[in-house]
């Protein structure tokens, strides 16, 4: 399939939104989306990503003086219709009195292209979607998974200058999430289209965005790649937020970090700091002498591949650290525990 339509750059300034009850769902709100990227906004219910999609998309108002823009043009007072974007929603909003292919060419239809056409366009996105064998189907006959195919092939087959996408897998169980995480991801790289992706899982983000943008209270908290975020995070919400943190307190002396249940290495660790911060692939088991902390095991969970393990060390959580061991582990059981220097932050 070729795709006719230009990739688009969007930027938001000063973007707000209040509501006419007085809730303030969005902080003033500066985005820069470059064209062709997959930009997720991510966050916990109730931060302002959903408001901010649908500014994007022209289905709610900024605030006085907000303003969005499309390749640079001004596109604030303009509807969703005349913004020439797909949506994709989280219900999937799909016609029960029509078809697959009915629902598919809607978008089309409103448009007013020709029969021909309409009918072409349709069949290149069954066979995108790989639903060419449901086209007659009622959705009410469909699965998840498929309603959720019929969305996006009807957000696209307008060809839209951008994709915006609310928790479209919300409702899907896992395994099925995770398959359709990938054939998203693939689509969206194929078409090489400008996507704006809302999520509140970490995992998905984390596999679709080129960028992040995590937010919070209606406020970005942080932008960045994956990486950026989930290795350096800004804040301690985005720190906690995104994946499994571990924390432990404690002290800077003798060119190590001092805790109650042993002293990490850690030249160059800011003098000032009383909390360090690892992830748990940086914390390994260790045995005598290779162990910095030492702690008791309260929770093993056996994942089939591997084992997590809770261990406390005094703290107010334990710490989380997964392990390829084979063998059983007891609750209570003394371990010794290694942390990865380079693997250490402090906020």
């Amino acid at each position: 399939m070729t795709e006719t339509m230009k990739p688009l750059a969007i930027t938001l300034t000063g973007c707000a939104k209040t509501f006419a009850d007085g809730t303030k769902a969005l902080e003033p709100l500066d985005l820069a989306i470059n064209a062709g990227e997959t930009v997720v906004l991510l966050g916990p219910s109730g931060c302002g990503k959903t408001t901010t999609l649908r500014i994007i998309a022209g289905l709610e108002q900024p605030d006085a003086g907000g303003k969005v823009m499309f390749d640079g043009e001004g596109v604030t007072p303009l509807s969703i219709e005349k913004r020439n974007v797909g949506m994709v929603f989280q219900s999937y909003a799909l016609f029960p009195n029509m078809s697959v292919a009915e629902n598919i060419g809607y978008g089309l239809r409103l448009r007013k292209t020709p029969t021909e056409a309409l009918r072409a366009r349709v069949g290149e996105m069954l066979a995108m979607m790989r639903i060419e064998k449901l086209a007659d189907r009622r959705i009410d006959q469909l699965s998840g998974g498929q309603r959720q195919r019929v969305a996006l092939a009807r957000a696209l087959a307008v060809r839209p200058r951008a994709l915006l996408l609310d928790e479209p897998l919300t409702a899907l169980d896992a395994k099925l999430r995770d398959a359709l995480r990938i054939e998203i991801d693939e689509l969206l790289r194929r078409l090489g289209i400008t996507a704006v992706y809302v999520t509140h899982d970490q995992a998905e983000a984390m596999a679709l965005g080129d960028r992040i943008v995590v937010m919070e209270h209606g406020k970005v908290a942080q932008i960045g790649t994956p990486r950026d975020i989930y290795q350096r995070p800004a804040t301690l919400f985005v720190a906690d937020f995104i994946g499994t943190m571990n924390r432990v307190q404690g002290r800077v002396a003798n060119g190590g970090f001092v805790t109650a249940a042993g002293t990490i290495p850690w030249a160059g660790a800011p003098a000032h700091i009383t909390e360090a911060m690892f992830r748990p692939q940086d914390i390994s088991l260790a045995e005598g002498g290779d162990a910095h902390l030492r702690g008791t095991i309260a929770a093993a969970f056996f994942l089939g591949d591997r084992t997590r393990l809770a261990v406390n060390v005094g703290g107010e959580k334990p710490l989380i650290l997964e392990t390829g061991t084979r063998r059983d582990f007891k609750h209570g059981e003394t371990v010794g525990l290694r942390i990865d220097p380079h693997g250490l932050l402090s906020l």
